[in-house]
């Protein structure tokens, strides 16, 4: 088990890279002027020399060759780059264009998502509080698309390119830092030829923007590879539980920054259909919680167990033959 000051210092990274993660919008609109696949090709260039600076620092390049000699691995590694690229684009777009709002509801109902992943793909078995979690979030998509008019897009667009991004990393088996090495790298040239396109034809923010600009969008790896440092680091030193409790803090941000900085609009009938995912996700950290701590009862019955067995045998005398 970690340290508890392991766990302190897990506990201090992970807040850290959920609160940026949360506060990203204020960031992606500071970058208004540029086109979200402007952004978004930036995000994927200066994302690799930052990866590129990590690997150097730990030493750690000794999976390139192995990977390279798994087409299979490479495969899941190409499609989670076109999920993640899918999903980095909708959400600087749904930022810029107001929606902050409902690109936080995305991210609420990503755990729900993930679950009815794990049900029909991994063929999971669901605790009861988990079905009602999932046919709660259900409603609540419902009643959401009721209050906009429409269906809630964006929102499930961000959820289910998150959660098939994170059911695709299941089958590669890569670190934080390595896989978003890899996943950089195979984002370059295609982004890096959008980028001269754009500057071809004269059209790019970068060089017509002013210093200001281009320092904004060259930091976009920064800002990307920062909190994912974070959150790795965290995931090392923290239980799962921990974990799954702090994610609920980015889209916290974000519903909090669409309320009070973009004034975004919140009639009645959509601050029901958010209600109905929070109860959702208080049903499943309460299952989650009380499902960790029967698992510690257990562990420490069997530890117990165990002492008293070895207690046993050994005031047993040794008989020989």
């Amino acid at each position: 088990m970690p340290s508890r000051n392991d766990q302190r210092t897990g506990l201090a990274l992970g807040l850290a890279a959920y609160t940026m993660w949360g506060l990203l919008p204020l960031y992606w609109h500071l970058l208004d002027a540029a086109a979200p696949s402007e952004i978004l090709a930036h995000r994927m260039v200066w994302s690799l020399p930052v990866a590129i600076v990590l690997l150097a620092v730990l030493r750690r390049w000794a999976w390139i060759p192995a990977l390279l000699r798994q087409p299979k691995r490479l495969g899941l590694i190409l499609v989670c780059t076109l999920v993640i690229s899918a999903n980095w684009f909708l959400y600087i777009w749904s930022v810029n264009d107001g929606h902050v709002l409902e690109a936080s509801l995305g991210y609420f109902i990503n755990p729900l998502v993930s679950i009815a992943f794990g049900v029909l793909v991994l063929r999971e078995r669901l605790r009861p509080l988990q079905w009602a979690a999932v046919a709660i979030g259900a409603l609540a998509v419902v009643v959401m698309t009721l209050a906009y008019g429409r269906m809630p897009w964006i929102a499930l667009g961000l959820a289910f390119s998150f959660a098939t991004y994170g059911l695709a990393k299941k089958g590669i088996k890569l670190d934080g830092i390595e896989g978003f090495s890899a996943e950089t790298a195979l984002q370059l040239l295609p982004a890096l030829g959008f980028l001269l396109y754009l500057g071809a034809r004269g059209e790019s923010a970068f060089v017509t923007g002013g210093p200001g600009e281009a320092l904004l969008l060259a930091g976009c790896g920064i800002a990307t590879a920062v909190p994912l440092i974070c959150f790795g680091a965290s995931a090392m030193r923290l239980p799962l539980v921990t974990i799954g409790m702090m994610q609920y803090l980015a889209p916290t941000f974000q519903f909090l920054l669409g309320l009070t900085v973009f004034h975004e609009r919140m009639p009645p009938e959509r601050w029901t259909g958010f209600a109905l995912v929070w109860l959702a996700l208080c049903l499943l950290t309460w299952d989650a919680l009380r499902t960790a701590r029967r698992a510690r009862i257990a562990l420490a019955a069997a530890g117990a167990r165990a002492g008293e067995a070895a207690a046993r045998g050994a005031d047993t005398p040794c008989v020989t033959q």
